[in-house]
């Protein structure tokens, strides 16, 4: 009987380390949708998250803009076919009227323009927005609060270069309250560069301010991590990075943004060991996952793909011409695997 005890450890421990999320970004599902795209997994029609699904995915995530293709009734109806597959629903909350992110964060077009009016703006905007979801029987599982604030949000107001963190501090603990006050969603504070330990030091060292936000209002923290921006964005500084989060922070990490190309020339990719291929995706995803794996107390949690079957925008932003999951054709790659249930 001894000798089988080493086998059932080794499945055992097998079985815990998948990751509690495996999911990815699918906003622009419903715009592509009516553009007449579809997709097909083995040659049969599906929708993409009924793909995604059974493909093991079990969280999905939705950028909502305060106007806009990804405005408020664009995310209720999505969240609908999310909540149906079964999947956790995760709010990525832009706070401006278009993309926000490391280098652009605008103040929406009709929100005021100082810091006490946005307090109350963004508290009732939050408030009646997870209000909204939870009305149509969608609630929000995980509500991000902003997207990739390093510096600040609603600029030049909570802009941290300028005005330093008060200011954003004030609005997240604002953002957070008008959440609470309509339901009970997980809060992520999500930051771009995820390898850069320094930058994300700074920022949790600066933020949490007396009368403002707390670090018992934040449930997660998520990070982009994209092999394209920076030469310093290398698995080895992640892992660092991600373990300092850990022991200093002590909150749960996801991943909430990442990809990989299967067609790229003239970039110089922090990982050039791995191959431009589908089997480069599935590589570089578990090399996340085996990342957060080993982080202390098992504060690892999860990777999101970021927009994997985004037709017609298949760089989705990087210099190489396709990070996508699906072929031109809407067809499911082998790399559509990573999202299995050993994530």
């Amino acid at each position: 009987m001894l000798a089988f005890l080493p086998i059932l450890l080794l499945s055992f421990s097998c079985l815990t380390s998948a990751l509690t999320y495996h999911g990815a970004d699918i906003s622009s599902l419903a715009v592509l949708e009516k553009q007449g795209v579809h997709y097909s997994d083995n040659g049969q029609v599906q929708s993409f998250e009924t793909i995604l699904e059974n493909h093991g995915m079990n969280a999905a995530r939705i950028r909502i803009w305060t106007a806009g293709d990804y405005n408020l009734q664009y995310g209720l109806a999505l969240a609908k076919r999310v909540k149906a597959a079964g999947m956790t629903l995760i709010i990525d909350l832009h706070y401006s009227d278009t993309w926000a992110d490391p280098g652009k964060q605008a103040i929406p077009s009709g929100w005021p323009t100082n810091l006490d009016g946005l307090n109350t703006q963004i508290y009732n905007y939050t408030l009646n927005l997870v209000q909204s979801f939870s009305n149509q029987g969608t609630p929000i599982d995980i509500l991000q609060v902003g997207n990739e604030i390093n510096n600040g949000m609603l600029w030049p107001v909570g802009q941290t270069s300028s005005a330093g963190f008060h200011p954003l501090s004030e609005l997240l603990h604002s953002a957070i309250n008008g959440a609470k006050a309509a339901g009970n969603p997980k809060i992520l504070i999500h930051l771009a560069n995820g390898w850069d330990w320094s930058g994300l030091n700074s920022w949790f060292s600066g933020v949490y301010v007396p009368g403002a936000l707390q670090a018992s209002q934040v449930d997660i923290i998520g990070v982009s991590f994209y092999p394209f921006y920076d030469s310093g964005a290398t698995l080895n500084n992640l892992e660092s990075s991600l373990t300092n989060l850990a022991n200093n922070y002590g909150k749960p990490i996801v991943v909430a943004e990442t990809d990989w190309p299967v067609s790229c020339s003239g970039v110089q990719l922090t990982e050039p060991s791995i191959p431009v291929s589908t089997s480069g995706q599935e590589t570089w995803t578990n090399d996340i996952k085996n990342v957060l794996d080993g982080l202390p107390n098992g504060l690892g949690q999860g990777i999101f793909y970021w927009e994997p079957g985004w037709i017609g925008s298949a760089n989705l932003g990087s210099s190489c011409a396709d990070n996508l999951l699906v072929t031109s054709s809407g067809a499911t790659r082998d790399s559509i695997n990573i999202f299995s249930a050993d994530m």
